[in-house]
């Protein structure tokens, strides 16, 4: 009979594996599993309370209209983790600096990058959407942290992972050893433990990227995604295309199913420190890859909070094959 496990209980046990731990890291994912909560709460009853739909008459850095979800879920993260006393620095997609933290309150040394709600705007069609996080250690020395404490390549993250809401909310995260996923029961309002060390299928026979953009693609690209297309039994191809825009929904699938999901140059999207470095910190410790084509994504040191860069991220052997297309073109 499996045991029941919380994904508390599990986060204990992690920080068991570090005698010098101080309980500061638990607190910090205890405070982000609340927020999700109440994000999941909200997602979920969209469709009913009509006043969180649609989009606010504001615009993020990256000149994207935000939705008022997605405002929403800021907000709530913000309330949630700004006065943890854990932190000493936050930092979001939808701002565009590091985000103060509440005055008069203690300060620690723990950084938070978050997309709040990622996949925003499939939020009034009822589709899957999530929010990623990731964690690191302060580099600084001082009271509030500073903006080189956020700008760290991916390598040096202390966790990373996400939250999907879909047809159950589930988060996934890794602290350098392993994967592990949690299913929220919404009658008990607690994560258990429904994946444990999660392992990427070291091939898949899905890709995800956006036909609509193939005149923005580079050859390497174009050559690789026409290869997947070609029918040839012995290689497991033709490969089935899959893609519903929301990264988190499209990343959770290919970590559980195998695949490879493709946002190439050269007109980079994805933002490095939001959404390509956890996700990718995610799949190379369930056995997949992640890089830009040409760079492993969590040895890019980052030049801006709001740096984007090509996301190729997926099982291991396909995303190795596509290495193998851009280095021919070269």
């Amino acid at each position: 009979m499996t045991a029941i496990r919380t994904v508390q209980q599990h986060i204990m046990d992690e920080e068991r594996l570090h005698p010098e731990a101080t309980g500061d890291f638990t607190s910090i994912l205890t405070s982000l599993i609340v927020a999700a909560k109440i994000i999941s709460r909200d997602v979920n009853r969209a469709g009913l309370a009509k006043t969180v739909l649609g989009e606010t008459d504001n615009v993020n850095v990256y000149g994207e209209t935000v939705m008022k979800l997605d405002a929403y879920a800021e907000e709530t993260l913000y309330r949630a983790m700004g006065s943890t006393g854990m932190l000493c620095a936050m930092a979001s997609e939808e701002s565009e600096g590091v985000i103060r933290l509440p005055e008069g309150k203690p300060r620690g040394k723990y950084v938070l990058l978050y997309d709040p709600l990622d996949g925003s705007s499939n939020i009034d069609v009822n589709m899957s959407i999530g929010t990623i996080f990731s964690l690191h250690r302060r580099i600084t020395v001082g009271d509030d942290g500073t903006e080189r404490d956020c700008l760290q390549p991916g390598f040096r993250q202390a966790a990373a992972g996400y939250f999907i809401y879909g047809s159950s909310t589930m988060m996934v995260y890794t602290t350098g050893h392993g994967v592990h996923g949690f299913t929220l029961d919404p009658a008990l309002g607690e994560f258990l433990l429904s994946h444990e060390n999660i392992r990427m299928p070291r091939k898949g026979k899905i890709y995800s990227i956006n036909e609509g953009n193939e005149s923005k693609w580079d050859e390497a690209t174009r050559r690789y995604v026409k290869h997947l297309k070609e029918p040839d039994a012995a290689s497991g191809r033709p490969y089935s295309m899959r893609y519903i825009g929301s990264l988190v929904a499209d990343f959770h699938r290919n970590l559980l199913k195998g695949g490879i999901f493709l946002y190439p140059g050269p007109k980079a999207k994805l933002r490095l420190l939001y959404e390509a470095a956890p996700l990718g910190m995610v799949a190379e410790q369930a056995g997949g890859l992640a890089t830009t084509g040409t760079e492993r994504i969590l040895d890019i040191e980052p030049e801006s909070l709001q740096m984007r860069v090509p996301l190729i991220i997926g099982s291991q052997e396909d995303v190795a094959l596509y290495q193998e297309f851009v280095r021919e073109k070269s």
